[in-house]
């Protein structure tokens, strides 16, 4: 079976978010990082080269394929700043309502810009799914 490809590493996540080149883009990723250390109480850690993550939980599906991932994470990617709820959204309801504009897929928030959404809501959201997570997987 191959081994999963994006892994927890020991490259610098200041360095990483500092290489951003967007000025807005990485002022937002020192907001969600003040956020999810709050959150979770664990320091940032790359996963991959492009992924910050918080804690981390192992999973392992029914074909037998098993690994690591972050409990939450962010990705400041070209077009948004890509919010990782691993618990998904379809719980999360009313906390999405008051959330502001963003996109989401199945894990993933998308998100233009931090000021295009409410903070105290995305933090909610956050800290619910990280309960979840731990819940599920602790």
């Amino acid at each position: 079976m191959a081994e999963l490809k994006t892994q927890k590493n020991k490259v610098s996540v200041s360095a990483f978010i500092a290489s951003v080149p967007d000025a807005q883009k990485r002022k937002d990723c020192q907001t969600v990082m003040k956020i999810m250390k709050e959150v979770t109480g664990n320091r940032p850690a790359m996963w991959g080269t492009s992924i910050v993550g918080y804690g981390s939980y192992h999973y392992k599906y029914a074909s037998g394929r098993e690994g690591d991932w972050p409990l939450v994470g962010f990705s400041p990617r070209k077009q948004n700043l890509v919010v990782y709820i691993m618990a998904g959204f379809s719980q999360y309801d009313s906390l999405m309502k008051k959330l502001g504009q963003y996109k989401t897929g199945s894990s993933c928030l998308y998100i233009k810009r931090l000021d295009d959404i409410h903070k105290p809501t995305l933090k909610q959201l956050i800290r619910q799914s990280v309960a979840y997570m731990k819940k599920k997987y602790h």
